[in-house]
């Protein structure tokens, strides 16, 4: 299950890498190998107690396996092990890191722009929110109730106060309840969510963005998770309307370690404006001399990053690039494809409740005077791992507050295929009658 028919590529990749330090004189790494191998064999047993992640039968969590490129890009890269915090630690992956940063802000219409790699989403997310106190000390932070619970944490960290603003039906920010918060005033930054982490669901960001020009808010997208929906093919009128316009926010994140293919971590955080580098301005009396040219430890609150994650995603942007129409793009209309076939399987089947269709590829439902838990546990006996959350039975058109449902990523492009469609729902079915 394991493929293990692309070492031999990584092999030949590590002879030509060690061809470019030929001139060093000899060094050898020391280490026993009958020790090495009986400690890896550990590991590897160890590693069995987890999910399978990379098997189209794990569709429960956001959790998709890294392109075969990214694995043996990272690897290789950590042969070297460069550290991009600066030019002295990492040039080739330093330069690396900003071609790749680049084609992702051109995938979002920015030429002119700052930004840089992260550990996550997380930090990105971060990095913009204190760019925001930054330039509205102490004022209001907001994002729907429905956005990552990160948001409030990190503008605690901050110490920004912070406030959720109610979703509608489909899980999107309410635009009549921002409107009447920002008429309070005292707002500084407004987070418009695409792609939230229970649903899926897009807000908005048109209607925001109108709100903005008349109440004069920071506008930042998480599109943490979504941001890469903007390449698919079919999506629904208002996400695509959404998408259409995420060049006009002023910062935005995406992680690439979601549906960009690459291993854990890798986030990314863009700034529209450049001159906000001015907030990260520093003065380091003791490293990295080499050059007078702004190196990625200026611009970012990070120090020690990872150069093999920015090596990875520019190999990955190299064998797959980020056009419409192209191969990648096909991955993501596949994702939305699978999730919409799963949908109407599931409205049409009367053991369970659905709310509205996935805007991206999320779907969530809730079984019909049966317990989700137990279809959750009886599913994972069979092999087939989903995930359980707690919605607003609104969402599905139920007079209880909350209610405990199921959630399906379809975030593998086999997701689309007939047969793994029809397997993942014969075993659905078999554990919701046992459930």
């Amino acid at each position: 299950m394991i493929n293990d028919n692309t070492l031999d590529i990584l092999k030949d990749a590590l002879a030509t890498l060690g061809e470019g330090f030929s001139g060093l004189p000899p060094h050898t790494e020391t280490a026993d190998s009958a020790a090495l191998s009986a400690v890896l064999q550990e590991v590897a047993v160890r590693l069995q107690d987890n999910y399978p992640y990379f098997h189209p039968l794990y569709a429960g969590q956001m959790l998709k396996p890294p392109h075969p490129i990214a694995r043996l890009a990272y690897q290789l890269a950590l042969y070297v092990n460069p550290n991009n915090h600066a030019l002295d630690g990492g040039r080739a992956s330093s330069a690396m890191e900003k071609e790749a940063v680049s084609t992702l802000a051109a995938m979002f219409g920015w030429e002119t722009y700052l930004g840089h790699l992260t550990s996550g989403g997380t930090m990105a997310n971060l990095e913009a929110l204190w760019v925001a106190g930054r330039l509205a000390p102490g004022k209001v932070v907001m994002a729907s109730s429905q956005a990552h619970y990160t948001h409030s944490r990190i503008s605690a960290v901050l110490g920004l106060p912070f406030e959720a603003v109610p979703v509608d039906r489909f899980g999107r920010m309410d635009r009549a309840a921002l409107e009447a918060r920002l008429e309070r005033g005292d707002v500084g930054c407004v987070v418009a969510t695409l792609g939230t982490t229970a649903m899926g669901s897009v807000d908005p960001l048109p209607e925001i963005l109108a709100l903005r020009e008349r109440f004069g808010f920071r506008l930042h997208a998480d599109a943490a998770y979504g941001g890469y929906f903007g390449l698919a093919q079919n999506l629904g009128d208002s996400a695509r309307a959404a998408f259409d316009r995420i060049s006009a926010v002023d910062s935005l994140v995406i992680d690439p370690h979601k549906h960009g293919l690459q291993p854990y971590g890798c986030g990314c955080v863009l700034f529209r404006d450049p001159s906000v580098g001015r907030f990260y301005k520093h003065d380091s009396p003791y490293t990295y001399f080499s050059s007078t040219e702004l190196h990625l430890g200026e611009i970012s609150l990070e120090c020690s990053r990872a150069g093999a994650a920015a090596v990875a995603l520019w190999a990955t942007q190299r064998l797959l690039p980020l056009t419409q129409g192209g191969e990648f793009s096909g991955m993501l209309t596949q994702c939305r494809s699978a999730a919409l076939t799963l949908y109407e399987r599931l409205a049409a089947d009367p053991r369970f409740v659905v709310g509205f269709p996935p805007e991206l590829d999320i779907v969530v439902w809730a079984v019909r005077g049966g317990s989700a838990r137990a279809v959750f546990e009886e599913a994972a006996r069979r092999g087939l791992h989903l995930a359980l959350a707690e919605l607003p039975g609104a969402f599905f058109g139920l007079a209880t507050p909350t209610v405990t449902c199921l959630r399906s990523v379809q975030m593998k492009p086999e997701h689309a295929a007939h047969e793994w469609q029809e397997t993942l729902w014969s075993l659905l079915s078999e554990a919701t009658e046992l459930g």
